[in-house]
């Protein structure tokens, strides 16, 4: 393994390839003289209008150069003065050595790393100028809206809607009440109805559990079928009844 110095960056010599011949067109000659025949000069715009000038106003040798100002010259400061820069010969100390090899951990790093997405951009102007897409307009913010933060009015409206027909519901509830046309299942009450329910489906999914495997005669099939929906009618009333804490009933 080759020690790490520095006097391994300086460069080398760099042999350049060698460079094959130009492609050149066995029509190029006959182009050249299409060419040459076909131009003619001041064609569309004329003959150019340029202010010959005199023969004493002819371009004089540094005469374009800016002039600047006379350099002030400052004393040298020996107290900043670095150290000189060592001999070929030299082999200075590089400092701590360390066993860590830079070259593989920086191919790691460059091959796991995530590469960074671009920003969005977009070009507005026929030179190609590029700029941000966030900043030029084209993205809708809708922080900045006029009713940003406001309720739409269909909501209000539903809203309004919602509330006024569960203000009927309670009014017709409270009438039929009155009129003891209805009343309020208790807890208790509830919870016996659940709890019937639950062991009729017990009971019916114990005479389930007994029924043969084998199902090859007509009225075994029938029999099956009909338990499964009674069960599943079960369930549904089970799962009904718990998901309404509130159940009103009519009187006969």
């Amino acid at each position: 393994m080759e020690v790490e110095s520095i006097y391994n960056l300086i460069p080398r010599a760099i042999e350049k390839p060698h460079k094959p011949s130009r492609y050149e067109s066995r029509f190029r000659t006959h182009v050249k003289e299409e060419t040459k025949q076909q131009r003619s000069p001041n064609k569309t715009m004329g003959p150019a209008k340029v202010v010959v000038p005199t023969p004493g106003e002819f371009l004089k040798k540094r005469s374009g150069e800016p002039k600047l100002p006379d350099p002030e010259r400052k004393p040298l400061d020996s107290s900043n003065k670095k150290p000189p820069v060592p001999r070929r010969d030299e082999r200075p100390l590089m400092g701590i050595r360390t066993n860590k090899n830079f070259i593989n951990t920086n191919a790691v790093e460059n091959i796991m790393s995530v590469p960074k997405k671009p920003m969005p951009k977009s070009v507005d102007t026929r030179w190609g100028d590029a700029g941000l897409l966030e900043h030029s307009g084209l993205v809708p913010k809708y922080t900045r809206k006029g009713g940003y933060g406001e309720v739409p009015e269909y909501l209000r409206r539903r809203n309004e809607e919602t509330r006024r027909a569960q203000e009927e519901y309670d009014a017709y509830i409270r009438e039929r009440m009155r009129m003891g046309a209805m009343k309020q299942l208790t807890d208790d009450e509830r919870e016996g109805i659940i709890g019937g329910l639950k062991k009729n489906w017990e009971e019916l999914h114990h005479q389930y559990q007994g029924l043969s495997v084998v199902t090859d005669t007509a009225p075994k099939k029938n029999r099956k079928e009909r338990m499964e929906a009674e069960m599943k009618q079960l369930e549904r009333d089970i799962e009904l009844i718990e998901r309404h804490k509130i159940i009103y009933i009519a009187n006969n």
